[in-house]
C-alpha cells in the first residue's frame, strides 16, 4: 500500500514553486474564462439558427401567398368550375380559400420554428455558467499554512513582491 500522508496534491506542489503555482493557476482561470465564451458563442449560434430558419419559413409563407395567388386562383378555380359544375365566383372563393389555408399552415410551421428558438435561452444558459464558475471561485480558500509557519518565508516574500 502506498503511504497515506503522500498524496497526489503533495507530490505535484513539492515539485512547483509558489510562483509555478500562481502561474498554472492564472493559465486555468484564463482557460476557463475561454471556454465560457466558447460556451455562450455555440449556444448562442444555435439559438440564432433557429431564429434564421423561423424567419426564412415565415418569408417563405408571405412569398407564397402573394404570388401563387392569381396563378393559382385561376387555376384552381377553373378546374373546380370544371370538376363541380358550380358558378365561376364560388369556385374562385374555394381557391382563394386554399391558398389562404396554405399561408397560415406555412406560417404556423415558421412560428413554431422561432418559439423553439426563443426556448433556447443560450444566452440566459451562458450567464448562469459563468455565475455558477464565479461563485465557487468565490467560495475557494486558500490551504491554509502549517502551525509553526505564521508569515512567508523571505525567500517567498521575495518572489511573490509582498
Amino acid at each position: 500500500m502506498s503511504d497515506p500522508g503522500n498524496t497526489t496534491a503533495k507530490a505535484v506542489g513539492a515539485d512547483r514553486s509558489l510562483g509555478q503555482l500562481v502561474a498554472s493557476a492564472t493559465a486555468e482561470m484564463s482557460a476557463l474564462v475561454h471556454d465560457e465564451i466558447a460556451l455562450a458563442k455555440a449556444q448562442l449560434r444555435q439559438d440564432a439558427k433557429r431564429a434564421g430558419l423561423g424567419g426564412v419559413v415565415l418569408v417563405l409563407a408571405a412569398t407564397v401567398l402573394l404570388f401563387s395567388l392569381p396563378m393559382l386562383s385561376f387555376a384552381l378555380a377553373y378546374g373546380f368550375e370544371a370538376w363541380t359544375g358550380f358558378n365561376l365566383g364560388v369556385c374562385f372563393l374555394l381557391s382563394f380559400a386554399v391558398n389562404v389555408v396554405l399561408a397560415v399552415l406555412l406560417g404556423l410551421v415558421g412560428m413554431a420554428f422561432m418559439k423553439k428558438a426563443k426556448q433556447g435561452k443560450g444566452p440566459q444558459k451562458a450567464v448562469a455558467s459563468a455565475k455558477e464558475t464565479a461563485a465557487v471561485l468565490q467560495n475557494a480558500k486558500p490551504h491554509p499554512r502549517p502551525e509553526g509557519l505564521k508569515e512567508l518565508p523571505a525567500a517567498v516574500e521575495d518572489r511573490v513582491g509582498v
